[in-house]
């Protein structure tokens, strides 16, 4: 091998820690993919720590160390330092690519004893291909270090599976949601709604959003209580609320739920005006109970019974009992159609948040259910719905108290009927390990909490057990994935929403895609 291709050589270890001697003038950083060329193909290693080396014993350096920093002596000038002192690399084997069929194979084999290793390459990813539907995500890293290698992941697989995002705050979580949305958005083999409780999706007039894409006005939807530029009102009529929506999101006694259902078991769709309204038409509701409930609608609905002019009133308009009709259905269709429905519920509260998003999944889940029992489910496109601090719906705590909700019910059974969750969340830790695992993509940006990291770590499709130093080390826009759909946890690089939306007009390039 050419030395100058070099940058270090194998020198002893296990397929899970092999130790790697530096070349002095070829530094390497944790997170680096370096290959070593055999004879039946390339095996893949990726660092995970770094440490000294040295031929001199640690007395030896202590001594030298001393006489230096007390300005007596040389130093370690005196005995050759790139050969007697050096770095190691503390790597594992990823990935085995064959020279036969060029398929890749989870290492069975140790690389070659004092074998030399370079870096990756461009030309070593040949062998990634572009998958059916596809997911752009970012390039492939190396280190601190992009290829000009994008990937792709099938998103029709991994958003029916599940996608957990998980980071610390500023490490460029929107980011990336910002980067998927925007290269599925004309695509019909998927649905996306969108709980944007920041309202940084859509767009504004100072900064770039999905709006900016050449076909927002036939893939993106827009809804928020103060629309602008071609949204429309968000407002849902309270005859499209069931009892059933409120599960899981506010704590409920026995006996609140009970009244609920009473009321509507008799009045149907009317069920939230009666209990507003009077007591008359429910009389063997306690009063009581029926007080705590109109408390209940107003602080989550913002709705209340105005006695004076006789009228049912909503405090932040998103709710009412005379328009939004047709909301949730049009939403659901436009879902149902392949397009991109961004809610903005900044405004609102957590749980009237929740309630939205709960009551178009539930409907969606119907309808899908539904299809599968036709046969139809299949001309169908995949739901995701994105949802930013999964834990407010998902965590144990929420889960015990409140009771299971269409969230948490999607995480354990949606997949069966080609609706997912893409959950956004710093707590990974709070979540159940039953729904983790059954979150089968993870997006990991960088963390510094090593409970967060070992949470992740444990729910990973593959083994990063090694890799908690290196998601710790992960910059803003650095990420690992870690997915059911891939032959090992890929280190990628995501781009700059605002630098993809002004190339957005350029011609595309030949790019190298990553099957699911």
């Amino acid at each position: 091998m050419n030395e100058d291709y070099c940058c270090g050589e194998i020198i002893t270890g296990e397929t899970t820690k092999l130790v790697i001697r530096q070349k002095s003038n070829e530094p390497i950083e944790i997170g680096d993919i370096l290959v070593e060329d055999r004879k039946d193909g390339k095996i893949f290693l990726q660092v995970f720590d770094l440490l000294y080396g040295s031929q001199i014993s640690r007395l030896g350096l202590e001594n030298i160390s001393g006489m230096s920093l007390e300005g007596i002596g040389t130093g370690l000038d005196w005995i050759e330092p790139h050969l007697r002192n050096y770095i190691l690399a503390i790597a594992k084997s990823i990935l085995h690519i064959a020279t036969v069929d060029k398929l890749p194979r989870n290492p069975k084999v140790l690389p070659n004893f004092m074998g030399p290793v370079r870096r990756l390459k461009e030309h070593d990813l040949n062998f990634l291909s572009k998958p059916k539907n596809p997911l752009y995500v970012g390039k492939v890293r190396t280190g601190s270090k992009s290829l000009n290698a994008d990937i792709y992941l099938d998103a029709v697989d991994v958003f029916s599976h599940h996608i957990l995002v998980p980071a610390t705050t500023g490490r460029g979580k929107s980011n990336l949601i910002k980067i998927m949305l925007w290269n599925v958005l004309d695509k019909d083999f998927c649905g996306i709604l969108v709980l944007d409780a920041h309202n940084e999706y859509y767009g504004k007039h100072n900064s770039k959003g999905l709006r900016d894409h050449r076909k927002a006005k036939d893939y993106l939807i827009f809804y928020s209580p103060n629309p602008t530029h071609g949204g429309y009102t968000l407002v849902i009529n309270l005859r499209s609320i069931r009892p059933n929506d409120f599960r899981g999101i506010t704590e409920l006694s026995e006996p609140q739920q009970e009244a609920m259902d009473l009321a509507y078991n008799t009045y149907h769709e009317e069920w939230i005006s009666i209990i507003l309204k009077s007591d008359n038409g429910l009389k063997a509701v306690k009063s009581g109970t029926l007080n705590v409930l109109r408390r209940k609608f107003d602080n989550i609905l913002g709705v209340y019974f105005d006695s004076d002019d006789q009228q049912i009133k909503c405090r932040n308009k998103s709710f009412s009992d005379t328009l939004g009709e047709s909301t949730i259905d049009e939403i659901v269709k436009a879902l149902r159609a392949g397009k991109k429905v961004v809610v903005d519920t900044s405004v609102l509260d957590d749980q009237a948040e929740l309630l939205i998003g709960g009551i178009i999944a539930d409907k969606l889940l119907h309808h899908y259910k539904k299809a599968k029992e036709d046969g139809n489910l299949e001309n169908l496109p995949v739901i995701s719905i994105v949802i930013e601090e999964a834990p407010r719906v998902l965590s144990e705590e929420v889960l015990r108290s409140h009771g299971n909700n269409i969230y948490s019910d999607i995480a354990r059974e949606g997949r069966k009927f080609k609706i997912g969750l893409t959950a956004i969340t710093q707590l990974t830790s709070v979540i159940p390990k039953t729904i983790l695992a059954n979150m089968n993509t993870k997006i990991i940006l960088g963390n510094e909490l090593a409970v967060e990291r070992s949470s992740v770590i444990q729910s990973a499709s593959q083994d990063l057990s090694s890799d908690d130093r290196n998601i710790a080390s992960l910059d803003k826009g650095e990420a690992i994935i870690s997915s059911n759909f891939t032959k090992f946890a890929i280190p990628i690089k995501i781009p700059l929403f605002e630098d993809i939306v002004k190339d957005s007009q350029e011609p595309s390039r030949h790019k190298i895609g990553v099957v699911s």
